[in-house]
């Protein structure tokens, strides 16, 4: 069994200028940011690469509709996408490094093999996506009315680059949406069939990097993320290796529905499904790495192994509230569609769930979190 695959080089400076002068930016360069962020730590550079920016397309998500939009706007062949932003911006990254990006689905639909054309740096500036390091990117199919992730190696990186400095504009919710999803990814991974004791060394790590900021947010206040961000940032990578190699599961099938019919952020909707999917998995099975997890997270939290999901659903609502899904405007009728979606759509990601669980069984999730 292969413990481990390592694609991508992973490095760290401390400022924008740092990163700057290490690229050595050029005019066969596209930059794929947002403008605040352009704004907040680059423009005073004079950078000489062609400059895209993601919101100009469109708001929330990354959608197959955004990625055509961007990339018909493309000048020349850059033979470098450097992505400094959050999912939405390192997703459709991953795309335009491809030979052959338009039409989107044809690469969903088989039709076109996925042949890498050019570079690829990733500069996160959350702490969740973990994207840096797989070779996962999800996109919106509006025309198909779901969301869909493809896994593909032309998708890794040649490079991911952390810089703390970089969070210090993200928003507080976009902080804790983005640092919840890490933890999902670190904890999905941990319980998945394909995890090896290296890639549970990742996740582990990861959580107790996560929870451990999170339990000083609570002492201190908001303001106690901000010299913690190089923690967060890394516990982000380590999980995007963890849950790149072993992969994510029920919860991030069931959030996608979610996410596509009514906008919710990627961790948000996470969220939404996590302790759901969990407690589902503890009724068919409580031995195994379900056990080593639930003792894990016990032993951080302070609380017996029987309360260990009350306790951290009570830990990250003081990081984000969770909503039920009717507060998204999600409607009785959205969730046998829901589901059903699901169970078609959703199984590279369902093929690795700790315990098998059938449509009925997603169905009664989603009724429960209603």
């Amino acid at each position: 069994m292969q413990e481990i695959l390592l694609r991508v080089r992973v490095s760290q400076y401390a400022s924008c200028r740092q990163l700057v002068d290490a690229l050595e930016l050029g005019a066969d360069d596209l930059l794929l940011t947002n403008r605040y962020i352009y704004d907040s730590y680059f423009a005073g550079f004079e950078l000489p690469c062609q400059v895209v920016f993601q919101e100009k397309y469109g708001a929330g998500e990354p959608s197959d509709d955004m990625a055509e939009a961007i990339y018909a706007d493309i000048k020349g062949e850059p033979k470098r996408i450097v992505a400094v932003g959050g999912g939405t911006i390192i997703d459709l990254a991953k795309f335009f490094t491809l030979k052959q990006v338009s039409p989107i689905l044809d690469l969903y639909d088989d039709k076109v093999l996925p042949e890498k054309g050019r570079e690829l740096v990733i500069v996160p500036t959350t702490c969740g996506t973990g994207s840096e390091v797989t070779n996962v990117a999800v996109l919106a199919l509006n025309s198909r009315h779901t969301k869909k992730g493809l896994a593909v190696d032309a998708f890794y990186a040649d490079e991911a680059i952390l810089v703390p400095e970089l969070l210090k504009t993200l928003p507080w919710h976009s902080f804790a949406a983005s640092s919840i999803d890490a933890l999902v990814h670190a904890v999905e991974s941990a319980l998945s069939p394909k995890a090896s004791e290296t890639t549970k060394l990742f996740g582990y790590k990861a959580m107790e990097k996560i929870l451990g900021g999170y339990m000083q947010i609570r002492e201190h206040g908001q303001e106690a993320r901000f010299p913690l961000h190089g923690d967060f940032l890394l516990a982000s990578t380590y999980a995007g290796i963890a849950f790149g190699n072993a992969g994510c599961a029920a919860v991030h099938a069931l959030s996608y529905p979610l996410g596509a019919a009514y906008h919710v952020a990627h961790g948000e909707s996470n969220y939404a499904m996590f302790t759901g999917v969990m407690n589902a998995y503890m009724e068919r099975k409580r031995d195994g790495e379900i056990a080593v997890l639930n003792a894990f997270l016990a032993d951080m939290l302070g609380t017996e192994t029987h309360r260990v999901y009350e306790e951290l659903e009570n830990l990250l609502n003081v990081i984000l509230p969770k909503k039920a899904l009717h507060e998204y405007g999600v409607t009785k009728g959205d969730l046998k569609d829901f589901a059903h979606s699901v169970a078609i759509n959703q199984k590279r990601l369902t093929d690795n769930n700790f315990v098998p669980l059938t449509e009925a069984d997603y169905y009664e999730i989603y009724k429960k979190l209603y």
